[in-house]
Order: C-alpha cells, then sequence, then structure tokens
C-alpha cells in the first residue's frame, strides 16, 4: 500500500474513534439526572446514531481524499488498494435507514414503555410495534423495487465509417477530424433522433439509499432553508435582544414572582394530565394538551434562564455578568461568519446548479486551490461546508418544531435531555445526513467528480425511475433556495423585535 493510503487508512481510524469519544462526552453531560445509570439501550443507539451521522458527513472528504490517494503511488496497480468506498457508502447508508426505522422507534418504544412492566415485558412491546412497521416497509419496499427499481440513462448512438491510419495529425477548423468526404465525423455530428433510453435494474440497496434520500430530502428542503437563514441571524439576533444591563432587586422579586405562579399553573396542569392518562382518558385532546404544556414548559425555562442572565446571583456575580457579555459577543463574530457561509452557501446553488449551464463552478473552485496550497486544505474547507449545512438543518428543525407545533417538541439542553429527546433528534440527524451528502455531492460535483458518492448519488439516484424528475427540474433547490428567501424576509422585518411576554396557559376544553 501507498504511503499516501497508508496515512488516509490512519487518520480514518483515529478520526472514528475520536467521533465515537466526542458523542460518549456529548451523552454524558447532555444526559437528564432521571436518566443516569440507568436507559443503556437508549444510550447505545444516541452514540451509535450520532456517531454513524457524524461519520456519514465526513466521508464525502475522505471519498474526495481517497480518489487522490494513489495519484503520486511509485508502482502500478496502487488504486486497487485505496479504501473500498462504494461499498463503505452503502454499509453506512443502510444501517443509516435500519436505524431510523427500526432500531431508533425500538428504543423509544422501550423508554416511553409503562415503567410498571418488567423489561421483558416493554421489550415485547417494543419489539411488536417495530416488527409490524418493519413488515409494512418491507412490503411496500419489495412492492416499489419490483415496479420502480430501474434508472434510465439518456444514450445517444454514435458510429462512424472506418478510415486509413493517417499520415498527420494536423487539425483545424474546417477538418475536425479523421478522415475526409461525405462520412467525415459522422459521429460528431449525429443528430437528436440518434438519442435513446438505456434501461438497467439498480441494485436492492442502492434503491434503499435512494428513497431514504427522498424522505431526507423532503425534511431537508424545509428545515434546511429555514435553518441556513435563522442559523447566523439567529445569532445575531440574540446579540440585539441580549440584556444591557442588570435589573434591580425589586425588578427581579417582581419578575420571579410571576414565573414562580406560571410554574404553579404547569404543575397543576400536568397533574391533571397525569391523572387522565392513568384512566385511560388518551385521546386527541389530551394529545393536544400535553403538546400545550411541553410548549409552555420550554418557554418558561427560556424566560428563567433570560432572568438569571440579567440578575446574576452568588460571590462571582461581576465575573458571570462579564462571561455573558462575552458569550453574546461571540454569538455575533459567529453569526457574522456563519451568514457569510450561508450567501456563499445560496450563491453558489444559484450559480452552479439553478442556472444551466453553470456561471461558474465558485466554491469548487475554491477547494481545488486552496488544495493546490496545502493538500488537505480544501477537504477541510469542504468538510465545513457539509457540516454547516448539516446544523442549518437541525437549527431549523428547531425552529419550525417550536412555531409550527406539527411535531414533537423535544429540546436538547446541557444536563436536562431525556433519552427520548435524545433519540428524536438523533433519528432526525440520520435522516437528513443522507440527504446532506447527496446535496453536497451535486452541489460540489466539479471537486467531488470521479468518487464513489458522486457515483452513487449523482447518477444512479438521478437516473431513477418516478424519482429524476425531482432532480431534473431542481424541485429541491428551488424550495430550498425560497424558503430561506422567506425566512430572512421574516427576519429582517421581525426577527429584531424584542420577545413579548407569555400570555396566561390554558388548556384546550
Amino acid at each position: 500500500m501507498g504511503d499516501f493510503n497508508l496515512a488516509l487508512l490512519i487518520v480514518t481510524i483515529v478520526v472514528c474513534v475520536l467521533v465515537f469519544i466526542i458523542n460518549l462526552y456529548l451523552l454524558i453531560n447532555y444526559q437528564h439526572p432521571d436518566d443516569v445509570n440507568q436507559a443503556y439501550i437508549p444510550k447505545f443507539v444516541v452514540v451509535l446514531g450520532l456517531s454513524i451521522a457524524s461519520i456519514s458527513i465526513l466521508m464525502l472528504p475522505a471519498d474526495v481524499a481517497n480518489r487522490q490517494a494513489c495519484r503520486h503511488a511509485i508502482y502500478n496497480g496502487a488504486c486497487n488498494v485505496t479504501l473500498p468506498m462504494k461499498e463503505l457508502w452503502l454499509f453506512v447508508y443502510i444501517l443509516d435507514a435500519i436505524l431510523v426505522f427500526f432500531v431508533i422507534p425500538f428504543a423509544m418504544f422501550y423508554y416511553e414503555g409503562d415503567q410498571d412492566m418488567t423489561v421483558l415485558k416493554r421489550m415485547k412491546s417494543s419489539l411488536l410495534w417495530v416488527v409490524s412497521t418493519a413488515i409494512i416497509c418491507a412490503l411496500l419496499l419489495g412492492i416499489l423495487y419490483g415496479i420502480l427499481g430501474k434508472v434510465d440513462f439518456t444514450v445517444r448512438r454514435l458510429s462512424a465509417s472506418t478510415q486509413a491510419f493517417p499520415s498527420s495529425w494536423d487539425f483545424s477548423s474546417g477538418q475536425q477530424c479523421v478522415g475526409t468526404g461525405a462520412s467525415q465525423c459522422s459521429a460528431y455530428f449525429a443528430s437528436a433522433a440518434s438519442e435513446t433510453t438505456w434501461t438497467m435494474r439498480t441494485t436492492f440497496p442502492e434503491y434503499i439509499v435512494a428513497l431514504a434520500t427522498i424522505v431526507g430530502s423532503v425534511l431537508f428542503t424545509i428545515f434546511g432553508g429555514v435553518g441556513i437563514a435563522c442559523l447566523p441571524l439567529g445569532l445575531i439576533t440574540a446579540f440585539i435582544r441580549r440584556p444591557k444591563a442588570v435589573i434591580t432587586r425589586s425588578q427581579y422579586i417582581k419578575e420571579a414572582t410571576e414565573l414562580a405562579k406560571r410554574a404553579r399553573e404547569l404543575k397543576k396542569a400536568g397533574d391533571g394530565l397525569r391523572q387522565e392518562e392513568k384512566s385511560g382518558n388518551k385521546g386527541r385532546r389530551w394529545r393536544k394538551n400535553v403538546k400545550r404544556v411541553e410548549k409552555e414548559l420550554l418557554l418558561l425555562e427560556e424566560d428563567v434562564n433570560d432572568l438569571e442572565e440579567m440578575y446574576p446571583q452568588g460571590e462571582q456575580a461581576e465575573a458571570t455578568w462579564a462571561l455573558t457579555i462575552l458569550g453574546y459577543l461571540a454569538k455575533l463574530v459567529l453569526g457574522v461568519l456563519g451568514l457569510i457561509v450561508s450567501v456563499a452557501w445560496v450563491a453558489h446553488i444559484v450559480i452552479y446548479l439553478l442556472i444551466d449551464p453553470p456561471l461558474s463552478a465558485f466554491l469548487n473552485e475554491v477547494f481545488i486551490k486552496l488544495d493546490d496550497i496545502w493538500g488537505l486544505l480544501g477537504t477541510v474547507a469542504f468538510a465545513v461546508f457539509c457540516f454547516y449545512l448539516l446544523l442549518s438543518v437541525i437549527t431549523g428543525a428547531m425552529m419550525i418544531g417550536l412555531k409550527l407545533v406539527f411535531i414533537t417538541i423535544h429540546p436538547m439542553k446541557w444536563g436536562a435531555t431525556l433519552m427520548n429527546s435524545f433519540l428524536f433528534n438523533v433519528g432526525l440527524i440520520l435522516l437528513c445526513s443522507i440527504s446532506v451528502i447527496q446535496f453536497c455531492a451535486t452541489a460540489f460535483g466539479y471537486y467531488a467528480q470521479a468518487t464513489a458518492a458522486q457515483e452513487i448519488f449523482g447518477h444512479t439516484l438521478q437516473s431513477l425511475r418516478g424519482i429524476k424528475y425531482l432532480y431534473k427540474y431542481n424541485v429541491f433547490q428551488i424550495g430550498f433556495i425560497g424558503l430561506a428567501g422567506l425566512t430572512f424576509v421574516y427576519y429582517a422585518a421581525f426577527g429584531w423585535r424584542s420577545k413579548k411576554p407569555s400570555g396566561r396557559f390554558q388548556l384546550s376544553t
């Protein structure tokens, strides 16, 4: 194996180990105190899911580096001993789909099961739900694969007559091809009627990846389009809304009394909902009220944190206030940098993807020039842009989930995150990570050309029967840009305003 190949293999192993350690650290520090020393099955799934999501994002830069691994090899056949990226892609994304659709639901059913039941009964109940889902999914996948599991490639049949081997190779605008006469360049000047469709059946693993990508692409378009604007503008808005000065003690007592009143109302509402649950009255109104309680509790916690920021207490109150101000300054700096990255992303999508032919390769050329400066500098920048897109998806999911409440709210908080919230967010990250990679492989097609990811996501997926038109007409890219523009307008019009106090909480009757 060449030196570069060996170095790439070592870096890959080290990065995988570091990813696992970092995700284990996040789990330990984010978990709720009630989950300490228990819920080991959900915890294992969380660490595994986060690791797979992180590794899948890093695999595209690794794929680009793997493509160049044998460029400077000193012996023939070095390209045959590089990393088997296509097999790794399929393995990672099939594992991704299994985690999202089977393992994570099982872990959530197990975690949220009746605590009075034995472990065996909880596992049996959770497994029953998952097996039922698996049977339905297997039937649907089998039917869809049998009917639509084919790729249609548009090809052009070219033909030309044989010519005598020339004694000279002089070409000009009037002599573009070998030979003379009426048949000159007959293949070059082929008519449009020579186009035809070449159909072949894709493999079942590639078809599963394709369908998972479509599901993730819908979520990616919505969450990513909103998040790519919310992520930087939210940080800048947080700086604008920052507390300007410490409030007085009397103001603190007044606000704390109001928050305590809201907390008592929430506790009373929660006790009532718990009694309804025990009596078996878990209808549509009950679920609606549970979501209202969750939303109001989240808002209450935010108001408590804001109050603690405006009135720091303890012996080191001045130091705490100074750290608060520095934190908001850091948000401003990160928000400005993020805004630059967001604008670069939007501009790149318009210039390279939506305009045909592209006006410029834009970021592709930037990454190539960075690689010329230092071998992995462009790859690192490429990885940063991919990770930023995934962070945008997570930000958009949290924003839409809080504002529209069409999905269950599962906030991630340091030292106060329950395992069901962990599992929900991990599933969302895994589902969208496939689409993020597919989107990056398309957006940076010039930089990531001739990679295994480009073969899977660039050719097979975009030629898959029944799906190819979504990519042919840039449906996801147009939706992404449209939502990003609407979100930017919303923030420009309303985002800078201060938050209004929450009203009196009431349950639905």
